[in-house]
């Protein structure tokens, strides 16, 4: 993908004239003391850029647009702008924020340490609380955020849709191009996948025995796309964990993470659910959280700092933080040999932004392929820039996300691959639509389930 815009070497920023025109917002520049910008026992975290511009090309949005303020660096310098009363938040202001994916390529590129994923959550959190969006955007986003993180209201919603495709409703909507019009109903639309009927977790087993020798107690985060739907992707992370000799726990009262409303900078909703989960799996007594969704695994490590201004929770979040793991992180761990068949199958694998550049999990997911006899890994191009998914980013900014996934999806193509492995449940759909949608014989699976295939029958 062609870096495009000024050079990323020249450190030096000038204001665009959307921002300086200060008549487009009618609500004063905010004061620094009303922004929380990692302030408190140490200076805002933005004061950490040097504006060397290293982040520029590993940028997603700033590869695609080439606007200097879609980059980390700009959008750093325009928080700062605000948060020191220089520029108001204009609408200008939210959009260049609106289009960060949070993919966090940023600070893997960044030598000086920026913490850029949380500098944005607060400002998206800022944004959020002073009421920056429309009000038909603001309701959108929170009917969308609401849904999707109320696992009542989700099996509802599924339940719905098992029917709206079981009826021959959905062929009839797609073929008509009803929601042609409709940008984000239509970007929905076209992201379902095969949808099951909904079920109880109740239907689950609360406890599944290690076979062999016990390697620890771990509970399984059902979470709320992932367990709606993707549940062969906890059957199989139940069947690979069990295999390798984890005793697998499914706590029953388990709710969302919180970790959309997180991105999104709906912090104190997010708080809320942190809270109910961190509750949950320390009733569990377990030694180990797993957590087989990049996106969720990455807020729920950095609950510590979600809730450092709880006094009832604080020392708790950094302690259930710190139990925290990938799935891959609780295979690689372990020895893996003797415990997978033969699988003659060619993969390559999708880096989740939230597991490589958040989690900083590269070696382990490849590591643990290359252990399968048979499996013949080919590595993909470009593989940690994002697919676009971003959470509900191809929801909101379809149109920047479909660029970034066909990019994506061309990689893909290259490889010859039969199967691209994917480590979270946005990047699964938004690349099962753009293969799809181009006609390619490419299925998408997770790393649990590859490794559930090569496990030896019972």
């Amino acid at each position: 993908m062609e870096t495009r815009g000024p050079d990323p070497r020249n450190g030096t920023l000038e204001l665009p004239g959307s921002l300086e025109d200060t008549s487009v917002s009618s609500t004063p520049p905010s004061s620094t003391n009303s922004w929380d910008l990692g302030a408190g026992t140490r200076a805002p975290l933005y004061l950490d850029c040097v504006h060397c511009g290293f982040c520029l090309p590993a940028c997603p949005t700033y590869r695609v647009i080439g606007n200097e303020m879609d980059s980390p660096r700009g959008r750093i310098w325009l928080i700062r702008s605000a948060a020191e009363g220089q520029a108001p938040m204009s609408p200008a202001f939210v959009r260049h924020m609106d289009l960060c994916l949070l993919c966090r390529a940023c600070e893997t590129a960044c030598p000086s340490g920026v913490q850029f994923g949380a500098l944005m959550e607060m400002a998206r959190s800022q944004l959020d609380q002073d009421r920056r969006y429309p009000p038909v955007e603001r309701a959108f986003r929170r009917l969308l955020l609401g849904t999707l993180t109320d696992v009542r209201r989700l099996g509802v919603l599924m339940g719905g849709l098992w029917l709206y495709q079981r009826s021959g409703l959905q062929t009839l909507v797609r073929v008509s191009g009803i929601l042609r019009p409709l940008k984000r109903f239509r970007a929905m639309e076209a992201l379902l996948p095969k949808v099951s009927m909904p079920k109880s977790l109740r239907a689950w087993p609360q406890v599944i025995p290690p076979r062999g020798e016990s390697q620890g107690r771990v509970g399984l985060l059902m979470g709320c796309v992932q367990r709606f739907l993707f549940p062969h992707v906890h059957r199989a992370t139940v069947r690979v964990l069990s295999t390798l000799g984890y005793e697998v726990i499914i706590p029953r009262d388990q709710v969302c993470c919180g970790s959309l409303l997180v991105h999104e900078g709906m912090r104190a909703r997010g708080q809320v659910l942190a809270r109910r989960t961190i509750d949950v799996f320390e009733r569990a007594g377990v030694d180990w959280v797993a957590v087989n969704a990049a996106g969720c695994g990455s807020v729920m490590k950095a609950y510590g700092e979600l809730l450092r201004d709880d006094p009832a929770y604080a020392d708790r979040a950094e302690a259930f933080a710190r139990r925290v793991r990938d799935v891959a992180e609780l295979v690689a761990r372990l020895p893996l040999d003797g415990h997978f068949r033969r699988l003659d199958l060619t993969v390559t694998y999708h880096d989740a932004c939230h597991l490589v550049h958040a989690q900083r999990i590269r070696r382990a997911p490849r590591d643990i392929l290359r252990s399968v006899p048979g499996l013949r890994l080919v590595e993909l191009p470009e593989a940690d820039v994002c697919c676009g998914s971003a959470g509900v980013y191809n929801i909101l900014h379809p149109k920047t996300a479909e660029a970034l996934l066909a990019q994506k999806v061309e990689n893909i193509r290259r490889t010859g691959a039969a199967v691209v492995v994917s480590g979270n449940p946005g990047c699964t759909l938004q690349i099962e639509r753009g293969l799809r949608e181009r006609g390619l014989d490419v299925r998408v699976a997770h790393l649990m389930e590859v490794l559930a295939w090569a496990c030896p029958d019972v």
